[in-house]
């Protein structure tokens, strides 16, 4: 049985810059990290600017990109080399725009092993592993559109219904040795700083691994070696898609954002 921490449908306002080196096509890259771990209940006051920076799960010289949020349900806190912290009341979500980054230079892995190993009052229970990458297009190939229909798709009388054309997204999941993998692809449209756009494919991915350690530190040290398997979940993601999906037709993106992050309720099952 696997206990799926899933963030669906995330709204992320990015900043985009485009890549294309001599007209060198590119593979996809991911662009963004998430870890999601869930708790029982938790008062999500308690992710502050400052707790963090005085526990030393941040550290002191990073500056906030904006003044923090904070709800009765939810709070936030956003950096401006891209980390976010969002808590709620049934989860904490470590985000960080990892796109041409050494693993080496990624931080979110070590603030989350900061944040459960200082904030030993909250009943952890799983964590999932997030990521998203886009894959543009030029204008002459397949946009995002046509590729999930193309490509994915049977075509049909199905799609000629309504006053627009119809929208297509899909969910897949993948059976692995210690995981299942669910993978979303969606249609997207990249907008530029210069205003102009660009069609991409967007693929969305969680690993799903089994927590079944009933006793607190069995239980924290799972979800402890699931956050260190990130580099594998990015790697296993990378050969799937660049390997089954795309035919030399992507092109690689830098991403940063200090913008805002909203987090549905994750899915659990």
């Amino acid at each position: 049985m696997y206990s799926r921490i899933n963030v669906d449908k995330i709204t992320l306002n990015f900043i985009f810059t485009y890549i294309n080196q001599s007209n060198m096509m590119e593979n996809f890259q991911v662009q963004e990290l998430l870890i999601v771990i869930a708790v029982r209940q938790q008062n999500p006051s308690i992710l502050t600017a400052d707790f963090l920076k005085y526990t030393g799960i941040i550290p002191s010289d990073w500056e906030l990109a904006r003044p923090p949020v904070l709800t009765n349900t939810a709070a936030q806190v956003v950096y401006q080399n891209g980390v976010s912290i969002v808590a709620e009341v049934n989860r904490v979500i470590f985000a960080e725009a990892i796109a041409n980054k050494e693993a080496s230079d990624v931080q979110i892995a070590a603030i989350a092993h900061k944040y459960i190993e200082t904030v030993k009052q909250v009943d952890y229970q799983g964590v999932g592993i997030n990521l998203r990458g886009l894959a543009p297009y030029e204008p002459e190939n397949l946009g995002g559109r046509n590729y999930t229909f193309s490509k994915l798709l049977q075509p049909g009388a199905w799609q000629d219904f309504g006053s627009a054309p119809v929208e297509a997204s899909m969910r897949l999941v993948y059976t692995l040795n210690e995981t299942q993998l669910y993978l979303d692809i969606n249609e997207a449209q990249l907008q530029y700083p210069d205003k102009t756009t660009k069609p991409a494919v967007l693929f969305s991915a969680n690993f799903s691994r089994a927590i079944n350690h009933e006793e607190p530190a069995a239980r924290l040290a799972a979800i402890s070696a699931v956050i260190d398997k990130w580099q594998g979940d990015v790697k296993t993601l990378k050969e799937l898609v660049n390997s089954k999906f795309l035919d030399n037709q992507s092109y690689s993106i830098n991403t940063a954002t200090t913008e805002t992050l909203l987090f549905p309720a994750a899915i659990a099952g």
